[in-house]
């Protein structure tokens, strides 16, 4: 005799969710070209619009910033309408955002359309999409939320590979229409498939089982997500350090550019390892520890990048350091399932990515600040230790403040 969970093929942790799960990724990956595509082009856009570094650098910064914000509003509409109407949005948004810039013909048109279509239009594919997927898991939400977060990373290894290689027959500008058109093309179709609402008991707001949804710390929901966004900030400002300035930092070593760019792409491929070690590891300990291993792994790699400066060295140390901080990120969205009403996943788990994008802005603008006043950046990774440290403090906090909620019957 059959039992009934495990017959129906659109139940949590069936095989509808599975696959769903690589739509997700795929959506993501896809939809991620919004946060790559920019920074490959930089230095055709800086000499198309004749603008210094700095100018040609602020298009970027709108990205992210619009990419945050995004995260957080399209979240809340993802808990009202569900994913479908975001995710079209967003192809729409990334196709008007890439033609109009594609067409514009001063910086400041150009860093409009990358704030408000280009980010808005990114984010649906990251917070939005991944508390979408954690309503389809139970036994593997830690896992799911991990596969679903690496979409970003996989889009930063395949869309810069694909940009240089259609640089080579067209300029930036035919590039970002051809991205553009793909991003319409397949995203729409793909969201479509995603249209079944998820499971009824997924939304109730009863535990429904022992790991996820059934944890309480005693503190209100608000002053919980207050906890999170701030720890969120806390990480990224620590995990932005090596990120942002690992290629400056080999250039002031005498090494040049070229190791530190292979550093970067060491810390995202490890990083894509690490999500996906967390989201096991999740499974079986819980969101706040995963998070908590991560971190406390995190500020050993950035006490190391302090004494060891040679070249094999810091090869090693990206490494480490890519293993440790891929699974803090999407660690997030585990502890909101855990702690914080389902219905409400979308906008809560948006607000704590949208707090972590901000953490590796600030994160980036504090370390090259600090780098400023002390011709160094051994100061810097002090100052990502520090916020490192806070971060661990309140995952400590939550931790010991945590108990199982009391059952509904």
């Amino acid at each position: 005799m059959s039992n009934p969970d495990t017959a129906d093929p659109y139940a949590q942790d069936g095989p509808y969710a599975w696959f769903r799960l690589a739509i997700s990724i795929l959506l993501s990956t896809i939809g991620g070209a919004g946060m790559w595509v920019v920074v490959i082009v930089l230095p055709d856009v800086q000499a198309d619009f004749g603008v210094d570094r700095a100018g040609a650098s602020l298009p970027y910064t709108a990205t992210m910033a619009g990419f945050a914000i995004g995260n957080y509003i399209l979240g809340r509409f993802v808990d009202r309408y569900g994913i479908v109407p975001p995710v079209i949005a967003s192809a729409i948004f990334l196709a008007a955002g890439f033609g109009l810039a594609a067409v514009s013909r001063n910086v400041l048109l150009f860093t409009l359309a990358q704030g408000v279509l280009i980010g808005l239009g990114t984010a649906a594919t990251f917070g939005p999409l991944v508390a979408d997927i954690s309503h389809w898991f139970l036994k593997r939400r830690g896992l799911a939320v991990a596969c679903a977060a690496s979409g970003n990373y996989l889009a930063g290894v395949l869309w810069p590979s694909f940009i240089q290689w259609n640089l080579q027959t067209a300029d930036w500008r035919e590039t970002y229409l051809v991205i553009g058109i793909i991003c319409l093309v397949t995203m729409i179709p793909l969201a479509l498939i995603l249209r079944r609402p998820p499971p009824e008991s997924a939304l109730a707001s009863s535990p429904s089982g022992p790991g996820f949804g059934s944890q309480s710390t005693g503190l209100s929901p608000t002053a919980l997500q207050a906890l999170l966004v701030i720890a969120g900030l806390s990480c990224c400002v620590a995990m932005s350090m090596p990120q942002v300035h690992i290629v400056a930092y080999c250039v002031d070593l005498g090494y040049g550019i070229a190791p530190g760019a292979d550093m970067i792409a060491l810390m995202t491929g490890m990083g894509v390892v690490s999500r996906l070690i967390s989201g096991m590891l999740a499974d079986r300990i819980g969101g706040i520890r995963t998070l908590l291993i991560g971190s406390v792994l995190q500020c050993a790699a950035l006490f190391l990048y302090i004494p060891f400066n040679g070249l094999a060295s810091l090869y090693l140390v990206s490494l480490i350091f890519g293993l440790s901080q891929g699974g803090i990120v999407p660690s997030y969205a585990v502890i909101v399932r855990e702690y914080l009403p389902a219905r409400e996943a979308g906008r809560r788990v948006g607000l704590v990515m949208m707090s972590t994008i901000l953490g590796m802005a600030l994160g980036g603008w504090l370390s090259g600040l600090i780098y400023d006043l002390t011709g160094s950046y051994q100061a810097a990774f002090m100052n990502g230790i520090a916020w490192n440290f806070l971060n661990m403090a309140i995952m400590v906090f939550i931790l010991f403040r945590g108990r199982p909620r009391a059952a509904v019957t």
